[in-house]
């Protein structure tokens, strides 16, 4: 069954979409109204990334580098020093892909609270192609020292995800949508950094077998696929992993001890996103089988969202499928 605290119409399927980004953009503006340390800065692209809420509100907090993610970097890590709670958007491809190293020296090795915010994430940009389609993000900036990487499942969790980051002291990077995704969560879904939550229990008539753990856009995906394994007589749960790192360890050492095996789903690479952590944590405490389903160890294409979602194996039919093999 689903959490109680997710959307009503889940089990209809009838779901509104809105893009993750747009979170951003509410979350950014009620932090910004809370506290006035914090400030934004942009490369040239504030509409798409929803930062024109915040700029528009306040003119002064709000700087315009200009294509030049580099510097946006190393100045946020300036005022960062100087006391700032600085934000930086750009598409993901461009930060963290382009200003990878000014990331890493300038704000993760001194510590910086900079919150880096890495828009147009995953296959589903959809016409723009390979060229802006950031499927390798997660796995960058997880392996830098000092970093908390987090992928919000919808609008919702995204403007907590916001408001978590302007709250917590150090460097936070978290990824988002641009188009419409379905919205999951309510306004009063519980969200804390760090922390994974169990949001589709295993019916109770069916023997736990196989367990989900899901981060980001593709979770509704998963929710369906659990839904769909549990109607045809496998147990399986769903646990929304929004934290890629700190990884919530002891809550995915419970989920994998109560199932036979488990599947990650990502709209990433296989290779070091979600599920090369969660592979890392079990082999080490809890060896569990394991499948994995995101992008395997390739470039992305131009196409429509959901048909991109579907190319890549990352869509309900697939999560199936990679269930029943792992248990088989």
């Amino acid at each position: 069954m689903f959490a109680d605290h997710l959307q009503s119409n889940l089990s209809t399927g009838e779901v509104e979409k809105v893009p993750t980004r747009h979170g951003y953009g509410d979350g950014l503006l009620e932090a910004g109204k809370r506290d006035e340390r914090i400030v934004a800065l942009c490369c040239d692209l504030t509409e798409s990334t929803q930062t024109h809420k915040f700029a528009e509100a306040f003119p002064k907090r709000f700087i315009q580098v200009g294509i030049a993610e580099q510097s946006m970097a190393s100045v946020a890590s300036g005022m960062a020093a100087m006391g700032k709670v600085p934000f930086i958007a750009s598409y993901a491809m461009f930060s963290p892909g382009r200003n990878w190293e000014q990331i890493r020296t300038t704000i993760c090795y001194n510590n910086a609270n900079v919150k880096v915010v890495g828009a147009h994430a995953g296959v589903s940009v959809g016409p723009d192609g390979a060229t802006h389609q950031a499927i390798e993000d997660m796995a960058i900036m997880r392996v830098i020292p000092n970093m908390v990487v987090i992928a919000p499942a919808d609008v919702h969790e995204a403007r907590k995800a916001t408001l978590a980051a302007a709250k917590y002291v150090g460097p936070v990077y978290f990824r988002l949508g641009r188009s419409a995704t379905p919205v999951v969560t309510t306004p009063e879904s519980p969200f804390e950094i760090g922390k994974a939550q169990r949001l589709y229990t295993r019916d109770g008539a069916h023997e736990q077998k196989v367990g989900i753990v899901v981060t980001g856009s593709l979770l509704y995906n998963a929710l369906m696929a659990a839904k769909e394994l549990n109607e045809n007589g496998i147990g399986a749960s769903v646990l929304h992993m929004a934290t890629i790192k700190p990884l919530d360890g002891d809550a995915l050492v419970e989920f994998a001890a109560e199932h036979g095996a488990l599947v990650t789903v990502e709209e990433h690479q296989i290779t070091s996103g979600l599920g090369g952590a969660v592979a890392e944590h079990l082999s080490e405490c809890c060896p569990t089988k394991l499948a994995r389903v995101g992008v395997k160890d390739r470039f992305g294409e131009s196409g429509e969202p959901e048909e991109l979602i579907a190319h890549f194996g990352l869509d309900v039919p697939a999560i199936v499928a990679a269930a029943k093999r792992v248990v088989s």
